[in-house]
């Protein structure tokens, strides 16, 4: 289903009627990062289990990455610099480093397509806690997963979530979004795990984002910019796309090509100089996200679109149902 919230109104549609809210000149952002198998259950050489989960490399992406990655261990408390932990006879790492909350620095001693290739051999995918696989199938994953948790998009591996707005889209439904006379164009923001991470502070100034890397090419900042001059509007498909769009824009409102970290954290107040309308799905309260489309739409807006979403029968979470917001503080 897709849930359209505007002028104040309430409609229920369904995701194929989404290229009749288009219009000719419109530019949809679609995130293209492709989801990699960064969960790995294995054991110390002691035998005591652990599982880890790779948030990122160490470095960030774009240098000479060295197989150093950061990750979230369980049970975390045991391990220590110099512990080895072993995910196949031929794949181990070595932890470089543990912190308070379960965080850990492994290096694994493969870097590149080396690292790459053991991990969609050995690795899982890192789907969210709330969506169950059946214990009796082993450790692995459920195979399906592989391509079920990717959108249409996803040609550039390095997120450990999926930008899961984009799961809506089909090769049909591009089609139809080319013939309404809107046109979709790329971006990339390898999304992280501590984008889903609850605010536990009581001033989100205290909150630390954590930071995601990043890539807007040319002709995607060329599209948008042409799209505003030329009257149409810029439509972010998911949290990440509006995200890094609104973190390359400039104050004149012309997106710039980018390429790097971004920790940007958008909260109610935050004036959108990029992004005139999103499609997303229905997050979590006291999340990152939920804050973002508050700023977005409006904080009474989202209180009575989500209320109506609950009443209605809306599903929420990654392969939950999507809504369509328009910016509250229109240019």
């Amino acid at each position: 289903m897709l849930a359209v919230f505007a002028d104040g109104k309430f409609r229920d549609l369904g995701i194929s009627d989404l290229p009749g809210l288009l219009r000719q000149g419109d530019v949809i952002i679609v995130n293209d990062t492709r989801v990699i198998p960064v969960r790995l259950n294995g054991h110390k050489e002691t035998g005591a289990r652990v599982q880890v989960t790779l948030l990122k490399p160490a470095k960030a992406r774009g240098t000479n990455e060295d197989g150093t990655w950061q990750g979230l261990a369980r049970p975390a408390r045991k391990l220590n610099p110099g512990d080895r932990l072993i995910f196949a006879p031929d794949f181990a790492a070595e932890v470089r480093a543990r912190g308070d909350g379960g965080e850990v620095t492994l290096a694994f001693g493969l870097a590149g397509e080396e690292l790459t290739a053991a991990l969609d051999k050995y690795g899982i995918m890192p789907l969210p806690p709330y969506i169950k696989r059946d214990p009796n199938n082993g450790p692995g994953d459920d195979k399906a997963d592989r391509e079920d948790y990717q959108t249409v998009f996803a040609t550039r591996p390095g997120a450990v979530a999926a930008p899961t707005a984009g799961l809506h889209f089909t090769p049909e439904l591009l089609h139809e979004i080319d013939s309404a006379g809107a046109a979709v164009h790329p971006l990339t923001l390898h999304v992280g795990g501590g984008t889903f991470l609850p605010v536990k502070v009581e001033d989100t100034r205290d909150h630390e984002m954590h930071a995601e890397w990043g890539e807007i090419h040319r002709p995607t900042a060329n599209a948008v910019n042409a799209a505003r001059e030329e009257g149409g509007r810029v439509i972010a498909v998911g949290s990440t796309s509006l995200r890094l769009l609104e973190a390359a824009v400039d104050a004149d409102g012309r997106v710039r090509p980018f390429s790097g970290e971004t920790d940007i954290f958008i909260t109610p107040g935050f004036r959108f100089r990029a992004v005139d309308v999103m499609l997303t799905n229905f997050h979590l309260p006291r999340s990152t996200l939920f804050m973002l489309v508050a700023a977005f739409s409006g904080l009474d807006t989202m209180k009575a679109a989500y209320g109506h979403a609950k009443a209605t029968g809306y599903r929420f979470y990654s392969y939950g149902d999507a809504c369509w917001l328009e910016r509250s503080n229109p240019s």
